[in-house]
């Protein structure tokens, strides 16, 4: 028996490809399937099986390609309704694959079709769950971004997981391996551990959700306390994820095209295109297309791009790094951006060769902004989410998350100079190039951010704990 987690850092997601007597199982496939085929290739081994845990929300499933290419089952569990052929477990199903057995346990709350499938070696024996997004390391998934099946509320979702939890996967042995869907990072929990895989038992004594004493009108309270509203992009995967999507070869031929500057420019004009810039926030500070929005490919780019852009129909052109195209539009079809048209051929070099128009962003470093600051009161704007902004930040500073940025719009001064930062420089840039792509010109980027900020003895608020928030 083999089982190997494939982690995707970006999307804090992991998949998983399990082997047994040249029969495969994948569980939760990204939307990219050779690194499947292929491995399944390596080891003289066929496809049987891809379980999906869920319709995901936060990033596009492989599920429909690898079955087509492979000839491969698809499996949900009970409540499933998807547009294409797939096999609907029932609670407790079996699936053999060589000479393991994979459990269907039926895990509603997260969603209702929320499935664990539960790995018994060949001796009978429960050998690992893969929890999906019923069961994460330090956390449960959140009950509020389920498709709203009547009058069923986020607390109804959050009593049937607490029910799913202590009949289905707590009453299991404490060896029994753990491994989820997510981990720190995803939007689909609130506070993971930075580990991909833990035993049961482990969980069961530090996971606050699995307390033993724990009520269920207690779990439903801290499960649904503090829950961000999730990114607008999330709907829109589950409707993929459901009812299908283009063929991801198609996606990459169509988003690989390279265009000559005077070509990219008539087809951003043509198409209404966002011209998305990929490269490091260094590069794009110092020249890039006027109007452009930068999503740098070196930091969260695809949920990022999800939460910012959010309509996944939107036209895409990509300004890249040399050789970094096929990665962008890779990884803007996991969360559902097929439409990217194209690429700037030759970068944005091309296009200052070409003499085109360009802009840059103002820039000043931390002790550049300690010495404004001691002269004026310089406006100072963080967009950092609001638990970092309240567990330390700049005295007087203004917070404006970057996830929420358009909602502040009004605040930013029309005229006089203000400062942008974040905690290294990677969103606040993001940020700057959406307020200049609305016409607001008035800003400077802090270079290092809130972290060069400290360095340089910024006056700063007291510390406060995030685990005291």
């Amino acid at each position: 028996m083999k089982i190997e987690q494939i982690y995707t850092g970006c999307l804090a997601q992991g998949a998983y490809y399990i082997e047994s007597k040249g029969e495969v199982a994948i569980i939760d496939p990204l939307r990219e399937v050779k690194p499947y085929i292929d491995r399944a290739k390596a080891d003289d081994a066929k496809i049987k099986y891809i379980f999906e845990t869920h319709f995901h929300a936060d990033f596009v499933s492989g599920h429909v390609t690898l079955a087509k290419q492979t000839g491969a089952a698809i499996v949900y569990g009970p409540n499933a309704n998807p547009s294409f052929d797939a096999l609907i477990a029932e609670d407790v199903q079996e699936f053999k694959v060589g000479d393991i057995t994979i459990v269907a346990l039926h895990t509603p709350g997260h969603t209702m079709e929320s499935t664990t499938f539960l790995l018994r070696d060949e001796d009978g024996k429960d050998h690992a769950i893969f929890s999906g997004d019923t069961l994460f390391l330090g956390d449960v998934g959140r009950p509020d971004l389920a498709q709203k099946m009547g009058d069923t509320t986020e607390r109804d979702l959050a009593g049937f997981l607490y029910d799913s939890l202590r009949e289905k996967i707590m009453p299991l042995a404490d060896d029994v391996i753990v491994y989820p869907a997510h981990g720190a990072g995803s939007a689909c929990g609130k506070n993971m551990m930075k580990e991909t895989v833990d035993s049961l038992g482990n969980q069961k004594k530090m996971n606050y959700a699995l307390r033993a004493d724990m009520t269920k009108d207690e779990f439903i309270k801290e499960v649904t306390d503090g829950l961000l509203p999730p990114p607008q992009y999330f709907p829109l995967n589950v409707k993929m994820n459901k009812e299908g999507y283009d063929d991801f070869g198609d996606v990459l031929e169509r988003g690989t095209r390279a265009l000559s500057p005077s070509a990219f420019e008539a087809a951003a004009n043509e198409t209404g295109a966002i011209v998305l810039d990929v490269r490091h926030q260094d590069d794009f500070a110092k020249g890039h297309i006027p109007r452009s929005i930068f999503i740098g490919l070196n930091g969260d780019f695809a949920p990022w791009v999800g939460a910012l852009i959010a309509d996944v129909k939107q036209p895409i052109l990509l300004v890249a790094p040399k050789g970094s195209e096929e990665e962008a539009v890779t990884r803007l079809s996991r969360v559902g951006f097929d439409n990217t048209l194209g690429y700037l051929e030759g970068g944005f070099d091309a296009w200052k060769k070409a003499v085109m128009d360009y802009d840059s962003v103002s820039q000043v470093n931390a002790e550049g902004l300690s010495g404004l600051l001691k002269e004026e009161e310089a406006p100072v704007f963080d967009v950092r989410k609001e638990s970092e902004y309240l567990s330390e930040h700049v005295q007087g500073a203004n917070n404006t998350p970057l996830d929420y940025l358009n909602d502040y719009l009004a605040e930013f001064p029309d005229h006089e100079p203000f400062y942008v930062h974040c905690a290294s420089g990677y969103r606040s840039m993001i940020a700057s190039s959406i307020l200049k792509s609305r016409g607001v010109h008035n800003l400077i980027d802090v270079l290092g951010g809130f972290d060069a900020i400290k360095e340089a003895k910024v006056p700063v608020s007291e510390y406060v704990c995030p685990s005291k928030l």
